[in-house]
């Protein structure tokens, strides 16, 4: 499957689990192990965990299986590696806590479903 393909199936699919955000990050020239990152941000484990899942049978229909799987069972900080995107899916205060938007900030981004304004003020920041 096409990275580009791959990226948008899963954001439709992370969409569907009702995430605080979803936003894309086209790494293509700037790193050699991946093209996209798809960052999602959820409130709890049992939502982190859902998002996953809808992701992994969304991609899996399609026949993509993820290369490598990480932190499922804490779902804090769930990672689906699928080698030309991979998947970060975040409870909120963790995502904050790593901010890779920040750590890969020379890479193009596209917000797919924006945070909800009435909720920043929860996390005790603005996101």
């Amino acid at each position: 499957m096409k990275a580009d393909l791959l990226l948008r199936l899963a954001a439709e699919a992370a969409a569907e689990g009702k995430p605080d955000s979803v936003v894309s990050l086209d790494l293509r020239g700037l790193c050699s192990f991946t093209d996209y990152f798809l960052i999602v941000g959820a409130e709890s484990h049992k939502q982190v965990q859902a998002i996953a899942d809808k992701i992994a049978e969304r991609l899996g229909s399609g026949s993509a299986r993820p290369l490598h799987v990480e932190g499922y069972a804490e779902a804090r900080w769930i990672l689906l590696d699928y080698n030309e995107c991979i998947i970060h899916i975040f409870e909120e205060t963790t995502r904050q806590y790593y901010d890779l938007e920040r750590l890969w900030g020379d890479a193009p981004r596209c917000v797919l479903v924006a945070p909800d304004p009435g909720r920043a003020s929860r996390w005790g920041a603005d996101r």
